[in-house]
């Protein structure tokens, strides 16, 4: 990509789209556009035509999406599949009218089976059923991946998925309703610190293992395999490593200083027993993270204690 190229982020405002946006502003392009979703729904296939009509992308970064914990994805299943589907198919079809050089779409470990071995190797897509409590996400993205591939197969085109672990970072949300792991346990025991509680409740057994990616690790990996990877088939972005949430939950009660007791409420679900993702593609391609988990959450504290009075609406 030239410093001058036309690129267009959709989803800028999440963490995921504000890391590419500052991993591009840092490398010096200075041809970004982008659009709030009061401007642009891009659930509006018109309006998503109208759009690429008007602006002529050159690149697609496709982050925009619907997301939540375990709970929103369990609870509005209907509105995770349909408007994932939605955002997903105006954007890559219309990056195909247009003429789109190259578009990169952002997938989700939870594309992978339940029971999949670990860890993770990219084909094992479609081999197994997926956890049932984010099955529509999942659906939606992996429909997201597979026109990617038709686009490829069919019309020649540059489309090209990627599939990131799970990530925290600036800009997290930390809604307890709706919110992942991390940045849940981040707010629970910053505030129960704040209010000297004796306990904090955490969410089922602490027995099932994840892997955590600083979102601005995911996006240097997004530039690096936008510039250096064509293939039609997706890629797992990660660090290749794992913690148990038992094991998460103290390192982020040590980072928060707060001192009290940790009491497991085993009624709330665990969900998928292991998410560790193969990343020795990614590795081969020539990219490692470089932000470690116990720095990352001390970035990703930092960040929510300078903005709490936005992130704690």
């Amino acid at each position: 990509m030239k410093k001058s190229a036309k690129i267009y982020i959709a989803g800028h405002r999440g963490m995921v789209g504000s890391a590419i946006h500052r991993a591009l502003t840092a490398r010096g392009f200075e041809n970004i556009i982008t659009r709030t979703s009061s401007a642009l729904d891009l659930r509006n296939q018109q309006a998503v035509a109208n759009f690429f009509a008007e602006e002529q992308p050159e690149y697609v970064f496709l982050a925009a999406a619907k997301v939540g914990g375990i709970v929103a994805n369990n609870t509005y299943r209907a509105d995770f599949i349909y408007e994932n589907l939605m955002i997903e198919a105006n954007i890559i079809h219309q990056a195909h009218v247009q003429g789109v050089k190259k578009l990169m779409f952002l997938g989700s470990s939870c594309i992978y089976p339940k029971l999949a071995p670990q860890p993770l190797k990219e084909e094992y897509l479609l081999t197994g059923l997926l956890e049932e409590t984010n099955e529509p996400y999942a659906i939606a993205k992996i429909a997201g991946i597979k026109l990617c591939e038709a686009y490829q197969d069919q019309y020649g085109s540059n489309f090209i998925s990627v599939m990131p672990t799970n990530l925290y970072g600036y800009g997290d949300n930390y809604d307890l309703n709706n919110s992942h792991v991390l940045p849940a346990l981040i707010r629970k025991f910053h505030e129960a610190k704040e209010e000297n509680k004796a306990f904090v409740q955490a969410w089922g057994t602490g027995s099932p293992k994840r892997e955590f990616l600083f979102a601005d690790d995911l996006a240097a990996a997004c530039l690096f395999l936008m510039e250096t990877y064509n293939g039609r088939e997706l890629v797992n972005i990660g660090t290749g490593e794992d913690l148990s949430i038992k094991e998460l939950t103290e390192l982020v009660a040590k980072t928060t200083g707060y001192e009290g007791e940790i009491h497991w409420d085993t009624t709330k679900p665990d969900g998928t027993p292991r998410k560790l993702m193969d990343v020795s593609k990614l590795h081969g391609l020539g990219w490692k993270h470089s932000i470690a988990l116990p720095e990352g959450i001390s970035l990703a504290y930092q960040d929510f204690l300078k903005n709490q009075e936005i992130y704690t609406v």
